[in-house]
């Protein structure tokens, strides 16, 4: 019988922060399930690792928990519609999805928006589905309260690094990406498909590099302006 992803409801009202709102690995195979669990512990401290062996269980952990990050074995799914219900897991959480690579194809628009990491079964891909979830929920952890402006921390020429050493490597790789598409008839379908995926996670980096040069730029002038001043006029900053 074929699960109702339809049952998978995130919780509407955002919990508390709390360690038990940390991974949970869907993973029916339970070699493959511990040692995960055990790479993700040498990521970093992690927080709780749950595990689910079913999609009943997928469905009551993450009613119960609200995790901040699901790791998603396809093995597990079961015949379920993988577009759909990463859709619904996204709501609430960041989703690493396993798969087999052929199954990359499926979700590219999910890749490209961010909303989904994809982690292809092969070679050596435990430590690398670890270290994204330890990352995730590095992300989705709450930044430490200094009692100051996040920016006072970072240093005076952010905004150049942003622009130059960032953004000019990011505007070669979205260059040479689209020369490539630009003959795309003679690629594979599927490899056009890629390519445009390249594109598409470019052009969305590139766009958050310069909000985040902006902000920086203004938040730099606001500092200026505000600092206190000497007798003469110059700024004592």
């Amino acid at each position: 019988m074929r699960p109702n992803c339809n049952a998978v409801r995130m919780p509407t009202e955002e919990k508390e922060d709390s360690p038990a709102r940390g991974a949970l690995l869907c993973v029916a195979d339970a070699g493959l399930a511990e040692r995960l669990t055990r790479e993700i512990e040498l990521c970093a401290e992690a927080g709780k690792v749950s595990i689910a062996a079913n999609m009943a269980d997928l469905i009551e952990q993450v009613e119960k928990d609200s995790p901040r990050v699901i790791l998603l074995d396809d093995e597990l799914l079961e015949g379920a519609p993988v577009f759909k219900l990463l859709r619904q897991l996204t709501k609430g959480a960041a989703v690493i999805l396993l798969a087999a690579a052929e199954r990359q194809a499926e979700i590219l628009p999910m890749v490209a928006e961010g909303k989904v990491e994809f982690v292809p079964r092969h070679g050596e891909f435990i430590p690398l589905a670890a270290c994204l979830v330890e990352r995730r929920l590095r992300w989705a952890q709450p930044p430490p309260s200094s009692g100051g402006s996040p920016w006072a921390e970072m240093p005076d020429d952010v905004a150049e690094i942003f622009r130059h050493e960032i953004n000019n490597p990011l505007t070669g790789i979205l260059g040479n990406a689209e020369l490539l598409l630009s003959h795309g008839m003679r690629l594979p379908a599927a490899d056009t498909q890629r390519l445009q995926t390249v594109v598409d996670l470019a052009v969305r980096l590139r766009e958050t590099i310069r909000r985040l040069s902006d902000a920086w730029d203004s938040q730099t002038r606001l500092a200026k302006s505000s600092a206190p001043r000497s007798a003469s006029g110059v700024s004592l900053v």
